[in-house]
């Protein structure tokens, strides 16, 4: 367990918090580029790290994200007019370019020089893979983007999914690094005699208490949870937590699919979860994250993504299907199982009253490099893993049956490392 301290430490991101300035390192993940179609369409209020910012795309088609009030009189630039590759606010018109300069002051007289002397807060933004990436850190020359592969790779099917879910950021990416409970929350009804015997899904089921190592990585924490296969054999299921915010589940073989789900900090009690997937093996499988009705969106900064089935209706839980084992939770969806237990945890959960066993290995050592890492950035200025070696990102998740006896790690490492030559970036 963490103490209260630890908890706020890990958890807060806000402006001038310790985890916050270690997020602002990195490239973050801000808005997918279908929903900014169009050069000098409608802005898009996001808040992203507790900041409430827009986001436009210009004339030219870059994309601008510029703090939300206007640095005249604090209207908000939501209501401005996209026009002549600047954002105009509507209330005196001051207008503003993709880098938050004043190029345009018509309340004041010809001879003033005022605009020279006024800018807008303005983070830069990049486009790859279908996301729009910002860069809300101290360095003037941004970073490399982490090559993550799901990002890179230009094939179909691709699936890019985003989700908003009403808890802490680290609620979601400790659900998705905790392994153990695919085995009960998603599969609690399955049966071992139901599955294909040898295959990955019938020694799951077969055994739902695994065992694990965990490793320190370059790119954050690694585990491998074990079970018994055949008598010369372990299934294993390995997978990532890759820095700030990164996950790489283990579904389906090692080394078959690109992918991340990232769990981004809207503020401290919402979150933005986006799922990028794409089957490396040509088979075109159907994606597993299955998503469910979204509402219909609004233009409000929670109006995104967000799910039909949730707290107010029990997430549609049936106690019937629960009662009559189709399914163990009662809850229909993945995602839908997933945030019904991480939001029912409260915003932020209280982590000095929980109860750590042997499976919760993982999420105990992430929560250390996180913080270990924050530490160094905020006292000695050490940047955190990754924000200059986008190649460490290049790693896949998965499951696999290794003989007994092996060492996991290098075993499995030609699977892992099964990252294939780097495209050209395109939008």
């Amino acid at each position: 367990m963490l103490s209260k301290d630890d908890n706020d430490f890990l958890c807060r991101v806000g402006p001038g918090t310790p985890m916050g300035s270690l997020m602002r390192q990195y490239w973050i993940p801000a808005v997918r580029s279908d929903e900014l179609p169009e050069p000098n369409g409608r802005p898009l209020r996001v808040r992203l790290l507790g900041e409430n910012l827009i986001a436009w795309r210009n004339t030219s088609g870059e994309v601008g994200l510029v703090a939300n009030n206007c640095p005249h009189r604090g209207a908000s630039l939501f209501f401005g007019r996209n026009e002549e590759e600047g954002l105009r606010c509507v209330y005196h018109g001051w207008k503003f370019d993709v880098t938050g300069r004043c190029v345009d002051m018509p309340n004041e007289p010809p001879e003033s020089n005022f605009k020279d002397k006024v800018s807008a807060v303005a983070y830069p933004t990049t486009e790859r893979g279908g996301i729009i990436w910002a860069y809300m850190g101290p360095r003037e020359l941004p970073p490399p983007l982490p090559d993550l592969e799901a990002t890179l790779v230009n094939r179909e099917p691709k699936h890019i999914s985003m989700l908003h879910r009403k808890c802490n950021w680290m609620q979601g990416l400790e659900g998705e690094l905790d392994t153990v409970h695919a085995a009960f929350l998603h599969g609690g009804a399955s049966r071992p005699e139901d599955q294909e015997p040898k295959s990955l899904s019938y020694y799951h089921y077969s055994q739902r208490a695994p065992r694990f190592a965990v490793l320190n990585t370059e790119w954050g924490t690694s585990y491998g949870a074990y079970r018994p296969a055949e008598e010369d054999s372990h299934y294993w299921r390995i997978a990532h937590m890759l820095f700030p915010f990164y996950a790489m589940q283990p579904t389906g073989p090692l080394g078959e699919n690109a992918k991340l789900n990232a769990y981004v900090p809207i503020d401290d009690e919402n979150l933005m979860q986006w799922e990028c997937h794409v089957d490396m093996t040509g088979n075109d499988r159907p994606f597993r994250g299955g998503r469910g009705e979204y509402r219909l969106t609004t233009s409000d900064w929670l109006g995104r993504f967000n799910l039909l089935q949730n707290m107010d209706n029990d997430y549609l839980l049936d106690p019937e299907a629960q009662r009559t084992w189709q399914s163990f939770s009662g809850i229909p969806g993945i995602r839908q199982q997933d945030m019904a237990v991480t939001e029912s945890m409260g915003p932020i959960y209280k982590r000095w009253q929980e109860h750590l066993g042997t499976t919760d290995v993982m999420i105990i050592r992430t929560r250390a490099r996180l913080i270990q890492a924050a530490k160094a950035l905020r006292d000695n200025g050490t940047t955190p893993p990754g924000v200059d070696s986008p190649e460490v990102y290049r790693i896949r998740s998965g499951e696999v049956v290794l003989p007994r006896g092996v060492d996991w790690w290098q075993a499995s490492a030609e699977l892992r490392e099964r990252f294939g030559p780097i495209p050209e970036p395109s939008r």
